[in-house]
């Protein structure tokens, strides 16, 4: 189990370091998703590995152990809104890096339209102007759930929270450009 005051690597790096068609697919989605770094990518592939195998292990399950099981593997991904509530396992096997890239609380701020870019969005949350519900998070791949999708705001505290403040009426405008009339 190891000692609980060494810190321990949260993520398992790629088996071929310099395989070409990998690296220019990681450096696309660190660019499309605003990530720091290979390790936000690897942490989220581990993720996916993780649910990959527990579905792989279930295929081998009886029957009755096996319904059990994968209802709750399916209602855990499911509020997690990785999956839809009716997909079997076989929807979980076809699960992709950016279902997951998609969840994270940096490419919800920036999809709702709270931040003009993921980098911006990546700043709001990490110096805490950013709340899920009445918590502050401040770190940018924070998994989202589908229950704490609606909560995603400025904090109180934070200037951006006024409606009248600069950035706040900027992105008003652009959101109104983007609109067609």
């Amino acid at each position: 189990m190891g000692d609980p005051k060494k810190k321990h690597k949260k993520y398992k790096t790629p088996e071929s370091p310099f395989d070409q068609t990998r690296l220019t697919d990681e450096l696309g989605l660190i660019g499309t998703y605003g990530l720091r770094n290979k390790k936000e990518l690897w942490r989220h592939r581990t993720v996916i590995r993780n649910f990959l195998r527990i579905a792989r292990e279930m295929l081998s399950m009886d029957p009755e152990k096996r319904a059990t099981e994968e209802n709750d593997l399916r209602r855990r991904m499911h509020d997690l809104g990785l999956v839809q509530r009716d997909v079997g396992l076989e929807g979980v096997l076809g699960l992709r890096i950016e279902d997951v890239l998609e969840r994270r609380l940096q490419t919800l701020v920036h999809r709702s339209g709270m931040a003009s870019s993921l980098f911006q969005a990546r700043q709001l949350i990490t110096h805490g102007h950013i709340t899920i519900g009445e918590r502050e998070v401040k770190s940018p791949g924070h998994i989202v759930t589908r229950g704490e999708e609606k909560l995603i705001r400025y904090t109180p505290s934070s200037p951006y929270s006024a409606v009248n403040h600069p950035m706040r009426q900027e992105l008003a405008a652009l959101e109104a450009r983007r609109q067609p009339a």
